[in-house]
């Protein structure tokens, strides 16, 4: 197998992994990538693995340590790119895994909001939160009027 598409694959693994430690797909997630890293044999303790893993990563990103949020995804890196050297047949279980729970990953950057207003507005309407850097705003609807 192509070291790039080796590369590629444990990069995106591994961050399909962490990301879903913190979704309500993990239960599912959890047993799929434990059958994975235990080939039928010792399945039972790479998912109590993987839980351990799930327990620190939550907590780390709950104090803000993404220094250890990596460190944890570098050790799954390192896990992935050993079953794929050991078993190349594994690239395309990994690959179903990803297509299967990539889509119940939160939007990269952060929550995703939409709000809608509708009523009768004698001005201008804004909602934010916490906004930092640029924003874009986009109008939907016929124009304000003030």
């Amino acid at each position: 197998m192509d070291a790039e598409i080796v590369q590629q694959l444990v990069t995106s693994g591994a961050t399909t992994l962490v990301g879903l430690m913190a979704t309500e797909a993990w239960t599912q997630a959890r047993s799929r990538f434990a059958a994975l890293f235990g080939r039928g044999e010792a399945d039972e303790a790479e998912a109590a693995a993987l839980e351990r893993s799930r327990t620190a990563i939550v907590r780390a990103q709950a104090a803000g340590d993404t220094e250890a949020v990596n460190d944890l995804a570098g050790t799954w890196r390192g896990r992935l790119r050993q079953a794929l050297l050991e078993n190349p047949e594994v690239a395309e279980e990994l690959q179903g895994i990803l297509d299967e729970f990539r889509p119940q990953l939160p939007a990269p950057g952060g929550d995703s909001r939409n709000n809608t207003f509708s009523g009768t507005v004698y001005g201008n309407v804004i909602q934010a939160g916490s906004v930092a850097g640029g924003m874009t705003v986009h109008q939907t609807g016929p124009p304000l009027r003030s």
